[in-house]
């Protein structure tokens, strides 16, 4: 099951300076870590970009998801992190469900140095980077990540594997090509208009989620019908009509009976995820 999470490259617009756009994308990265999301795809919004445009947001995303020990090595400096201090921690656990510490722990590892007989050197968190075989036909290249599965840690004994990273990765895409993967699943818009999210409709989805999801958000303000230039009207019929505005399967109001007026993407990425990532 692979599940993604569309975000807007306007995802920030309403940000009153770099600070508070930060940790709004931090709080989108620690929802997409909590409900194990495999892929966060920043797609243009350029009609509602403002000042944190989707080179902003896709970077600190980026860097969000990036482990602690490799964020210097792996970033430097940058204008667009000089408030990263504010992002809240992720710590994402590997796939298989081994701790991050312990033996037989997988870790991000970042390629140092390529040497010669098909070993490359990695840092992976430890006190030194470390020397590995290279387990790939083609061949690493320095700067490329890698998952790297400790057995021992005194003394060191590590490999490379061909297992996802801890965490997601990060993508910019155009929101029809996300929609279009092999890998998609069951496609979801959320917004206010669509039909609401209720116990009955979930028991209905349960199902299909268990194949993949992917699911789109809007941003403040400017929701994914105002940015699809698609009637609200549709989308509130789509179910009954079966058609699939914007490309989309499904488009549900995942927070029905809202208290406030506006609900903010972050919010409305806890609120979903929690619902749809439910076991049957």
């Amino acid at each position: 099951m692979t599940v993604s999470l569309l975000v807007p490259s306007s995802l920030c617009r309403e940000a009153a300076d770099k600070r508070e756009a930060t940790h709004k994308v931090g709080l989108v990265a620690r929802a997409a870590t909590v409900f194990r999301v495999d892929r966060v795809v920043v797609f243009p919004d350029p009609d509602g970009d403002r000042r944190w445009g989707g080179g902003f947001v896709s970077t600190v995303m980026e860097y969000a998801a990036t482990a602690p020990y490799l964020r210097k090595e792996a970033w430097g400096t940058r204008d667009e992190l000089e408030q990263v201090g504010v992002l809240p921690p992720l710590r994402a656990v590997s796939r298989t469900g081994s701790e991050s510490q312990g033996s037989g722990s997988s870790r991000q590892g970042i390629v140092t140095e390529v040497g010669p007989d098909g070993r490359v050197r990695v840092n992976c968190g430890l006190q030194h980077p470390i020397s590995l075989v290279d387990p790939t036909d083609v061949g690493l290249d320095e700067g490329e990540r890698v998952t790297v599965r400790i057995s021992s840690r005194e003394p060191v004994r590590a490999r490379i594997v061909d297992e996802p990273l801890p965490g997601f990765v990060v993508e910019r895409a155009d929101l029809s090509a996300a929609l279009g993967r092999e890998d998609a699943g069951l496609r979801i818009a959320t917004s206010r208009h669509g039909q609401a999210l209720t116990t009955e409709r979930l028991g209905v989805l349960a199902g299909r989620v268990e194949d993949g999801m992917t699911v789109a958000f809007g941003a403040p303000e400017r929701g994914l019908p105002a940015m699809l230039g698609i009637d609200t009207a549709s989308v509130a019929s789509a179910d009954e009509t079966g058609s699939d505005p914007g490309g989309f399967d499904r488009w549900l109001d995942t927070v029905p009976n809202q208290g406030s007026e506006v609900v903010r993407t972050e919010e409305a990425v806890f609120a979903t995820l929690a619902c749809l990532t439910l076991p049957r």
